[in-house]
């Protein structure tokens, strides 16, 4: 397995579809983000006060349901629920989207807090699957700021040191002291434009953020 790519839940429906149209053939794993339905569960949790559990796992079933919506829509895709139904799914020449409650549930390793999302999910699954890790989502890269902001600028390459200290960027809080964990080649990409995905899937260039890398 080369390739782990997450379709952040800020692309999803139109851009989501569209990215995961573009796919077809491609020897890869899709994760999905929560999108909105996760930021409602972050809204609930801070007006009611769930446990950390709670919100954890609920977190994760809107990644099932974002994978299952998105698999309806894209004729090669297939939600599975397990790494070896991912590989059957590759051999049998379709695309699988993993819905990783079960899994996760399973396993569980890693911190219920909302410092872990989808991005530090994917990473997981990449390491297991010994795969690069692709995060779609709907900037460019990691910025110097906000790229909202003046004087943003795009980081063609961060490490893992730097990105501890920026918090929550394009990735998570807890990406970068997993990363240290579970090494893995990990590129931020802008998932409106599919055919930057495509050109660093084929070795090509683009514009992007590397994490880690040269």
């Amino acid at each position: 397995m080369e390739w782990v790519v997450k379709v952040g839940g800020s692309l999803f429906p139109e851009h989501a579809i569209n990215l995961a149209e573009k796919l077809k053939g491609r020897e890869l794993v899709l994760t999905c983000g929560g999108g909105d339905l996760a930021n409602i569960l972050r809204e609930y949790d801070e007006n009611t006060h769930f446990s950390s559990t709670a919100t954890h796992q609920t977190a994760i079933l809107c990644m099932d349901i974002l994978a299952q919506l998105l698999s309806d829509k894209v004729g090669h895709l297939v939600a599975v629920y397990s790494l070896k139904g991912a590989k059957n799914v590759i051999n049998g020449g379709k695309v699988p989207v993993l819905m990783p409650s079960k899994l996760l549930h399973y396993l569980d390793p890693l911190e219920h807090s909302w410092s872990v999302t989808s991005d530090s999910i994917s990473l997981y699954f990449a390491h297991l699957l010994d795969a690069k890790l692709l995060i779609a989502t709907d900037v460019d890269g990691i910025y110097t700021r906000e790229p909202s902001q003046d004087g943003a600028r795009l980081l063609r390459n961060i490490d893992i040191k730097k990105l501890l200290n920026f918090g929550e960027t394009s990735v998570d809080n807890s990406f970068a002291e997993l990363l240290s964990q579970y090494p893995s080649t990990c590129y931020v990409v802008n998932g409106k434009y599919p055919e930057r995905v495509l050109s660093i899937m084929d070795g090509k260039s683009s514009i992007h953020t590397i994490i880690g890398g040269d």
